[in-house]
C-alpha cells in the first residue's frame, strides 16, 4: 500500500534525510516543529510544516497532536525517525488504530524487543546465539555470583530491561 502524505515526526538532521526521501518518491512530506525549532532546516526541506505546541522534546513526544496533525493533514503515514516515539510500542499502536500507517516496526515488535529479557527469550527460542548473560531481572546477588563465574578481567555491561541507553559498563578486577 503506497504512501500519500508523509508526517515527519522529528526534527534536525533525520528531518532532513526523511522529507529528501519523500520528495524522491514522490510523497508529499509535513514536518512539524516546535516552538523553540521555528528557524530548523527540515522546516524547508519538507512540502509543508506545521508548528507544535510546546517546546524541546516534548513536543516531539506528545503522540495525541501528532496523530491530530497527521489527520487534519491528511497524512496517512508517520515517520517517527530515530529516538522521540521511533521505539514507543503504544504510538505504533495509536497510529494502527487511528488507521494511520507507522513508518517503524509493528508495535507488537516494539513491545517484544524493547524489553530485553523477552527478546533475549525468543532468540533462546529461535536457537540465536546471544553472549553470555542473565536472562531476567537480576538482583544484586545474582549479578555478583554471574561475575564470580566469568572470572578475573572480564567486563560486563549492565543493561535496563526496559531501556536505558546502556549506561552501566563494569569490569571484574
Amino acid at each position: 500500500m503506497r504512501i500519500t502524505k508523509l508526517l515527519i515526526a522529528n526534527r534536525g538532521e533525520i528531518a532532513v534525510r526523511l522529507a529528501r526521501a519523500a520528495s524522491e518518491m514522490d510523497i508529499p512530506s509535513v514536518a512539524v516543529y516546535a516552538e523553540d525549532d521555528a528557524a530548523s532546516l527540515h522546516l524547508h526541506k519538507a512540502d509543508q510544516a506545521i508548528a507544535l505546541k510546546g517546546r524541546g522534546a516534548s513536543a516531539y513526544l506528545d503522540a495525541n497532536q501528532l496523530l491530530r496533525i497527521a489527520y487534519e493533514q491528511g497524512c496517512d503515514a508517520i515517520h517517527p525517525g530515530y529516538g522521540f516515539l521511533s521505539e514507543n510500542a503504544s504510538f505504533a499502536a495509536q497510529c494502527e488504530d487511528a488507521g494511520i500507517r507507522f513508518v517503524g516496526p509493528s508495535a507488537e515488535a516494539l513491545k517484544r524487543f524493547g524489553d530485553k529479557a523477552s527478546a533475549r527469550a525468543l532468540a533462546l527460542e529461535l536457537g540465536v546465539p546471544l553472549v553470555q548473560g542473565t536472562n531476567e531481572p537480576t538482583s544484586l546477588e545474582q549479578a555478583r555470583a554471574f561475575m564470580q563465574q566469568l572470572g578475573p578481567g572480564a567486563a560486563v555491561m549492565l543493561k535496563a530491561l526496559a531501556g536505558g541507553g546502556g549506561r552501566g559498563h563494569a569490569r571484574r578486577a
